[in-house]
């Protein structure tokens, strides 16, 4: 099953390469800019900026709390069950 993404893409290994093509540009932006130096650090907010920063172009829950499980490949992402607590518990580390 290939994740629901704004792109349109519906082949898993199509989408693979393209979502890997647009990060690296925008994770390389994000450094190159300062911008990452704007985000609040070890907290969700900042890691919630930063996934939509990085993802927004491909996915609709980029930097959003997903309240559905998926996966990619073999791996399973955390269950959205446990998601909102585990993500509460990075903000009192």
């Amino acid at each position: 099953m290939v994740l629901k993404n704004k792109l349109g893409i519906d082949n898993q290994a199509e989408l693979a390469k393209e979502e890997e093509r647009i990060t690296k540009i925008k994770a390389i932006k994000l450094f190159k800019t300062g911008k990452l130096n704007s985000f609040e650090v070890g907290t969700f907010a900042g890691l919630a900026k930063i996934h939509k920063y990085l993802f927004e172009e491909v996915y609709d829950f980029a930097g959003k709390i997903r309240k559905e499980n998926i996966s990619k490949n073999n791996f399973r992402f955390a269950s959205a069950m446990y998601l909102e607590a585990a993500l509460k518990q990075i903000d009192k580390m």
